[in-house]
C-alpha cells in the first residue's frame, strides 16, 4: 500500500511571558499511515529536537474554537492583528506554550485532509481487510 507525507516547516513562537516569545523553527509532519496523529518535530536544527505526536482532529478543530485538555490544549486568538493558532503543551519534562500562524497550519491541514479525509481514517489501516483475512482461516 502506498503512503503519502505531507510536512510544512514553519517558524512558531514559544511564549515566555506576555511580553517575551523567541522563534522556534518547527515541522509538522502528517503520514497517511498513522491517519489519525500529527506529528510536531520542534527545534528541528538543533541538535535535541523535541518531537509532540497528538490527534489530527484536535489541530482541525483547535483552529476554530477551543479544544483538549490534559496535555494538549489548543485553541484560536490574535495576535498583533494576526490570527493565530496557540498550543499548551504539558508534560512530566515541563510546559510550553507555542503560537502558530494560522494561515500556514490551515494549508497544511487542508492539504492532510485532502490525503486522508475526516471519516476515512480507519481504511487506511487495513483494519477490515486484517479482520477479513483473519476470520476467513
Amino acid at each position: 500500500m502506498h503512503h503519502t507525507v505531507v510536512e510544512r516547516e514553519l517558524e512558531l513562537r514559544l511564549i515566555l511571558s506576555p511580553e517575551r516569545s523567541i522563534p522556534v523553527p518547527a515541522r509538522l509532519t502528517y503520514r497517511s499511515d498513522d491517519p489519525y496523529a500529527v506529528h510536531v518535530g520542534f527545534h528541528i536544527n538543533s541538535e535535541f529536537p523535541v518531537h509532540w505526536t497528538f490527534a489530527r482532529d484536535l489541530l482541525v478543530e483547535g483552529v476554530f474554537r477551543p479544544c483538549g485538555h490534559g496535555d494538549v490544549r489548543v485553541w484560536p486568538t490574535k495576535s498583533e492583528g494576526r490570527s493565530v493558532v496557540l498550543m499548551a503543551l504539558s508534560s512530566p519534562d515541563g510546559d510550553a506554550l507555542l503560537e502558530a500562524p494560522v494561515p500556514q497550519v490551515s494549508a497544511w491541514l487542508e492539504r492532510t485532509l485532502r490525503v486522508v479525509p475526516p471519516g476515512t481514517e480507519g481504511r487506511q489501516l487495513g483494519i477490515d481487510e486484517a479482520l477479513d483475512q483473519l476470520l476467513a482461516q
